[in-house]
């Protein structure tokens, strides 16, 4: 399903930025035309339109109409593992984790509203939310193959073109990989998603990032019961 996150996830330059750019807006534009008239009642012409792009170009980086309602977001996964990868020997992979994630969330607090809007439009859309739990899933097992190679249990599938895994290789990736890189990933997904609901309905209290960093110390102290002390993440 995001194939197309790959079609140019290295490319830099003028070019590779606008391509970037443009992807952003044609997904931002669905999300709203989605939560204004209903995803059932938005064409690839409307959405194209109000980016001012062709519906042609538009199918340059969407298979389909529906892949552009679930791809908030979606553009920073290649950036995570890549984070993830960079990081410096000496650090462990919870942190390696937390700061990939943390350089691509910076934004969450500018990008609200969107968020906001994209929520609604999977609650009412039953269709777009397994669509977009299967697009999560996959993110997901992606990043703990990368989590794998950096702890040096990687695996020759890991890398190249990943199989989907409802095909036989598919099932050799889910075979390959063991149960830490996995634990790390689902546990590293699933606090980005708290952290995000609890600065939504909290923004007047915390930054996100506080929020964010707080998740996980909480982790990193093998969530202590409330009331104990907490101490920060290694910074090392």
């Amino acid at each position: 399903m995001h194939d197309v996150l790959n079609r140019d996830p290295a490319e830099g330059g003028l070019r590779g930025r606008k391509k970037r750019e443009t992807r952003a807006a044609l997904v931002a534009a669905a999300v709203r035309l989605a939560a204004e008239h209903g995803a059932e009642n938005v064409t690839v012409d409307a959405i194209s339109e109000a980016v001012g792009v062709s519906p042609r170009t538009f199918f340059n980086y969407f298979d389909s109409r529906d892949e552009a309602f679930v791809m908030v977001g979606a553009e920073s996964s290649v950036r995570v593992r890549q984070a993830v990868l960079a990081a410096p020997a000496d650090v462990s992979p919870l942190v390696a984790l937390r700061d990939a994630l943390a350089a691509e969330l910076g934004e969450v607090e500018q990008q609200h509203e969107l968020w906001r809007l994209y929520s609604e439009v999977l609650r009412r859309s039953p269709h777009l939310l397994a669509r977009s739990v299967g697009a999560h899933i996959e993110d997901e097992f992606s990043l703990a193959e990368t989590l794998a190679e950096r702890i040096g249990a990687g695996s020759p599938l890991f890398t190249g073109d990943r199989p989907p895994f409802e095909t036989a290789e598919g099932q050799l990736r889910r075979q390959a990989l063991g149960l830490y890189p996995r634990l790390l990933a689902a546990v590293g997904t699933t606090a980005v998603r708290v952290a995000v609901e609890y600065w939504c309905v909290r923004q007047d209290e915390s930054t996100f990032e506080a929020v964010f960093r707080t998740v996980f110390d909480h982790l990193a102290a093998g969530l202590a019961e409330p009331g104990a002390p907490v101490a920060p993440v290694d910074e090392a």
